[in-house]
């Protein structure tokens, strides 16, 4: 086995969060966090529900001083509703302070664009190496994931210094506006009573994001609801939404390299979320005996991504009924069917952990879409729609 530190590739939020906790639980640990960016965690806002947090993460989470809001709100036409389940957030800028304030210098680089990567090694695009015992893939994927079928979560976010019409709880689906571009619905987060992110985000089939177009339209969205002020920093997302797979082509058991985050497809199939499994897989990884080897790494890793696929696959059938049996127009109608159900229910969706009798009630009562299409999205017909 090659000597050297245990290689942490990407300090976005999975990697960082990966580092943070073994520093914090096992500080004995040799590692190095590899991060091609001028700053960890890049430019992002992460946002989970209370029962995302997993107990053993709740110290790490609270590192990052999230702002919390005891409460949410979606609205449907005339449905509006409040939701009386926590809402948390996380600026990346929190993750960049948590890393340099808790992890020694010498354990994290910046400014070091990983090239390739193997498992005890990873070279960096200025012809360097950089040799390790093991090495952690925590990169996002740098395009199709291969062995997924996915949708997209297409977003662009502008945080508003804002004069006037800041919500008191986040707005996490307001679908009111005209369905252009898939299911469309508008996001809105207070962090302050002068400062709000509005953000005009598509469920699509369609990975592409015009920046320029959609930015003019958060513009729109702000002034229709009355907030007013100076617009400042853009954040933009194309994030991946799970259809179907087959998991031994998109992680082979015979690949040496363990992962975390999108790069182990560690995201909520239906919300996008990847908080609330970052800070659980990172939890368990530092709780894991040392030595930490490849291949301990890469069973642990794999098995936690297996697992959490076969917990997934209602969400991915949900998915699947949502973007093959509804045409774009008429996709906020499975939404607000789901949106009238108890709050434990909803909660369970949230967390990922539905019981039988909340996927009986997310599936009983007067049917979203036609019964035929339907059944043609559940036997894997593709619609002839692209949104």
């Amino acid at each position: 086995m090659c000597k050297g530190p245990l290689i942490i590739a990407g300090g976005g939020l999975a990697g960082g969060l990966a580092a943070l906790a073994l520093q914090r639980a096992q500080p004995e640990i040799e590692f190095v966090l590899v991060e091609g960016g001028s700053s960890f965690g890049g430019n992002h806002t992460w946002s989970c529900f209370d029962t995302d947090v997993p107990p053993s993460a709740a110290e790490l989470l609270a590192s990052l001083s999230p702002r919390r809001w005891p409460a949410h709100q979606v609205r449907f036409g005339a449905h509006s509703r409040t939701i009386e389940i926590g809402y948390l957030s996380v600026a990346s800028e929190r993750l960049h302070e948590a890393i340099i304030a808790h992890i020694p210098p010498e354990r994290r680089r910046l400014d070091s664009a990983i090239a390739r990567l193997a498992a005890d090694h990873v070279a960096l695009a200025d012809g360097s190496e950089i040799a390790g015992s093991a090495v952690i893939d925590c990169r996002g994927p740098a395009g199709p994931m291969p062995g997924m079928e996915l949708a997209w979560q297409n977003f662009v976010g502008i945080e508003y210094d804002a004069t006037s019409g800041v919500p008191a709880v986040p707005m996490v689906m307001d679908a009111t506006p005209d369905q252009i571009g898939g299911y469309r619905f508008v996001y809105l987060l207070p962090f302050a009573a002068d400062r709000v992110l509005v953000e005009d985000t598509y469920y699509t089939l369609d990975p592409a994001l015009d920046v320029p177009t959609v930015s003019d339209r958060v513009a729109a969205l702000a002034a229709e609801r009355g907030i007013t002020g100076t617009p400042g920093r853009t954040e933009t997302g194309v994030l991946p939404l799970a259809l179907d797979g087959d998991p031994a082509v998109f992680w082979p058991e015979s690949d040496p390299v363990p992962r975390l985050g999108m790069a182990g497809a560690f995201f909520h199939p239906t919300t996008g979320y990847s908080i609330g499994l970052a800070l659980r897989n990172a939890a368990e990884l530092a709780a894991l005996p040392n030595p930490l080897s490849a291949p301990v790494l890469a069973q642990w890793s794999r098995g936690a991504f297996l697992r959490h696929w076969q917990a997934t696959s209602f969400f991915r059938l949900l998915n699947r009924m949502l973007f093959w049996a509804a045409p774009p127009g008429e996709r906020r109608r499975i939404f607000a069917h789901f949106y009238r159900l108890d709050a434990d229910t909803v909660a369970r969706f949230y967390s990922g952990q539905l019981t039988a009798l909340d996927k009986l009630r997310i599936l009983s009562g007067k049917p979203p879409v036609g019964v035929g299409a339907a059944m043609m999205a559940l036997a894997g017909r593709r619609p002839s729609w692209r949104q």
